[in-house]
């Protein structure tokens, strides 16, 4: 079985099986799907092909609103992760205007996973109460999507630097499209800012993860303050990791 899957339409998508865990073997395959926006697929049957039963959507109201009217052909539940009101938006603008990437990626993710907690537990908890393969996604399947994958593999008892290579992942599946969108842009201002998104640095992810673990413990524990309950923290965990 491969990890990165070939969904027409879409540029990001894999399997968050066979990825090593730390105490020998790897995460189990056909238990969740990370990707960019399943609304751009060619053909919306690859989904149940694939065995995808629950598609868990984190985009904002407005991202979902902007699609075109397609339904999905498996169960959809929208889990909005992030909400910007205006000032916070132009103080996320600010902080990646002042920073370099990298830092600017640390920093945002660990505010979002604080900021917007109870959201990240939810989205886990969709995906641990689903039958069959979950899909996780958002637009471009790396920012939103990348920290609930990271926060998923390590819950299964993936490394951190194995989380934060699979984050890395991104950064070579999208670079072609982004840089794309870095050259049409027509200020400066415009220019930085979406270079933001030609990356997805190793080190960020480590930085984030390590971060959150230092403040609570542990994922698991973050998760549970986050109000997913311990049995389906329990349950998920085993069937990330293979077992029944």
């Amino acid at each position: 079985m491969t990890r990165v899957l070939q969904w027409e339409g879409c540029l990001n998508v894999r399997d968050l099986g066979g990825v090593p865990l730390e105490g020998g073997g790897t995460t189990r395959f056909g238990v969740v799907v990370r990707a960019d926006n399943v609304r751009r697929l060619r053909d919306l049957a690859t989904l149940a092909e694939h065995g995808v039963t629950r598609v868990v959507d984190l985009r904002f109201d407005d991202e979902v609103a902007a699609d075109d009217p397609r339904e999905l052909p498996v169960d959809v539940v929208h889990v909005p992760l992030l909400s910007f009101d205006p000032a916070y938006r132009e103080r996320l603008f600010e902080l990646a205007l002042a920073s370099e990437p990298a830092e600017y990626l640390e920093s945002s993710y660990l505010d979002f996973l604080e900021r917007f907690r109870e959201n990240f537990g939810r989205a886990v908890q969709e995906i641990a109460r689903a039958e069959g393969t979950v899909c996780v996604h958002c637009m471009g399947g790396r920012d939103r999507t990348g920290l609930v994958a990271a926060l998923l593999l390590r819950l299964a008892g993936v490394s951190v630097e194995d989380a934060a290579e699979d984050y890395w992942l991104s950064e070579e599946a999208l670079l072609e499209n982004h840089e794309e969108w870095v050259a049409a842009a027509e200020t400066a201002v415009e220019v930085r800012l979406r270079s933001v998104f030609l990356v997805a640095p190793r080190e960020t992810m480590v930085g984030v993860l390590e971060t959150l673990e230092a403040r609570h413990g542990s994922v698991r524990a973050y998760l549970a303050r986050a109000g997913v309950p311990e049995a389906e923290l329990d349950a998920l965990a085993t069937r990330l990791r293979g077992g029944t």
